[in-house]
């Protein structure tokens, strides 16, 4: 059966009666960032099946699905249906038929994030400086620590000078213990705005003695000072728990408390699990290899500064609840208390969570009954060749490292990638995730007339037996990465246009929310 429509002004008024509701857009990101509504999350066709269960834990929830109009939301409908959603509609025309109804759209990603971060540096009135005063700064000795509050990744391919990588929700926890003195200048910078701007703010509301000071506009900000940022580097906090701990968890708890951020235990928890009515997550805030290492069970890995920086990566019902865990607390508390302003949803921080017994993440593998090939078989194959490759890696992951001859694609698109494929050679998928990998087995196998396997392990599993990648930041073009929004720097033209623009936008995020009226920071 079809999802039932819900008309714009219908889904309007669900929006602000105070229930439980997910909206969820259909389209890749790369095509959700050109226009949607302000609480859309993206859940693209092609990793649909994956995504939605993690953004959907209740499968009753209520649930309204949108694109661009071209019919994608019904599709996404049916594949909720299919995973035992029981509470579907579909947003009637789409993104433009809201648009029509005079309602905000937004561009972008991780809006509703990235307009908080711009609403808590107008609310608390988050000190910056430039990336001149900076230079300047550095440039006479002044007593600085720069701590890079995004992940080791975004970390490595662009930092300022003399940076330290200290991700989001580690810099309460571990900022205080790095400090060379009380007259140590903190400067917090990001790629943009949002991080160096919530990251500034956490030190200074987990009430750091220090002066703390985001950078203004970050990374672009300061290439487009003119200045150079650096690339490689790997340079972070040191690892294990800080010596000054239990005085960063009360700090963070007063913090938490401002916030009416609620404690609970392992009966607290369990209890709010076994209600059927409400949804619940359970996030795990610690650095990934914390988590990978020993976690609870039923958890997910979310670092703290990216939960808060990306919310919509894994939080899509509004009126949920989010209990936290980390093994100290400082990290927990302190992401709780940003969500609750963020957006209201009730926040726990779990007591003695990593307590007892604990699970260890075991690598992915693929799906039973998925025919694969080995690494050495599809070494073989194409030395004679016997095999073509089709990648569904991101588009941006596919640029920086793919087999050599492999073929990109958007899984759920690969029509036009199966035309291209020699009639004579088998193929062979590979995905960064082995489910991935199998779904796109199954399509190709209706769009070729030869064997289609998966390569067991994936790109990663290539590269670690020793054989080279090719990479080409060219392939695919920009205009072809539907699957992805491009960063200013990952574009091959008007780079430095496209930072303009990107911080103009975030800056103007305040105003559209206003107009919006759906977003109640604070």
């Amino acid at each position: 059966m079809a999802a039932p429509r819900v008309a714009p002004a219908t889904l309007k008024a669900w929006l602000r009666d105070g229930g439980e509701l997910a909206l969820l857009d259909a389209r890749e990101e790369g095509e959700f960032s050109a226009a949607h509504l302000f609480w859309a999350v993206p859940c693209p066709l092609s990793v649909a099946e994956l995504r939605a269960p993690a953004l959907l834990p209740r499968r009753g929830v209520r649930v309204v699905c949108a694109d661009g109009g071209e019919g994608h939301a019904e599709r996404l409908a049916a594949v909720l249906a299919g995973i035992g959603c029981t509470d579907v509609h579909v947003l009637e025309g789409g993104t433009p038929g809201w648009k029509a109804a005079g309602y905000e759209v937004f561009s972008g990603v991780n809006v509703p994030s990235k307009a908080f971060g711009e609403w808590v540096e107008h609310h608390y009135g988050t000190p910056s400086v430039d990336a001149a005063e900076l230079r300047a700064m550095q440039e006479s000795g002044e007593d600085l620590l720069i701590v890079d509050s995004r992940p080791l990744g975004e970390f490595r391919n662009m930092s300022i000078p003399g940076a330290i990588d200290v991700p989001g929700a580690e810099l309460a926890y571990r900022v205080p213990s790095m400090l060379a003195g009380p007259d140590t200048t903190v400067v917090v910078n990001c790629a943009g705005r949002t991080r160096s701007i919530l990251g500034a703010e956490s030190l200074r509301r987990a009430g750091l003695s220090n002066k703390v000071v985001a950078l203004r506009n970050g990374t672009m900000g300061w290439e487009l000072a003119g200045f150079r940022c650096e690339r490689g580097r790997t340079d972070r906090y040191a690892e294990g728990t800080p010596a000054d701990a239990a005085e960063s968890l009360a700090r963070a708890r007063r913090f938490a408390a401002e916030h009416n951020v609620q404690s609970l235990d392992r009966a607290g928890l369990s209890a709010l699990r076994a209600e059927t009515g409400r949804t619940t997550y359970l996030f795990d805030v610690r650095d990934p290899a914390e988590y990978a290492a020993g976690h609870l069970e039923g958890s997910r890995s979310a670092p703290g500064g990216q939960l808060v920086q990306a919310t919509d990566q894994w939080v899509a019902v509004r009126g949920a609840r989010i209990v936290l865990v980390d093994d100290t607390g400082t990290r927990a508390n302190m992401t709780a208390a940003w969500l609750r302003q963020l957006g209201g949803w009730e926040v726990f921080v779990l007591q003695d969570g990593l307590s007892g017994r604990l699970e260890t993440a075991l690598p992915p593998v693929l799906p039973a009954g998925t025919p694969a090939v080995s690494v050495a078989q599809l070494a073989a194959l194409l030395a004679e060749g016997g095999a073509s490759v089709v990648d569904l890696a991101r588009s941006i992951a596919f640029r920086a490292g793919h087999i050599p001859g492999a073929v990109w694609g958007v899984r759920t698109r690969l029509k036009q990638v199966a035309a291209r494929l020699p009639a004579d050679r088998r193929v062979v998928v590979t995905a960064p995730d082995p489910a991935l990998a199998a779904l796109g087995v199954a399509e190709l196998r209706g769009l070729v007339p030869v064997p289609v396997a998966a390569l067991e392990g994936g790109t990663a599993a290539w590269e670690a037996a020793g054989f080279k990648l090719a990479a080409d930041r060219t392939n695919p073009p920009d205009e072809a990465c539907v699957d992805a929004w491009l960063r200013p720097y990952d574009r091959n033209h008007g780079v430095e246009q496209a930072m303009r623009d990107y911080l103009t936008w975030e800056v103007e995020l305040v105003r559209q929310i206003e107009r919006d009226g759906d977003a109640k920071f604070g």
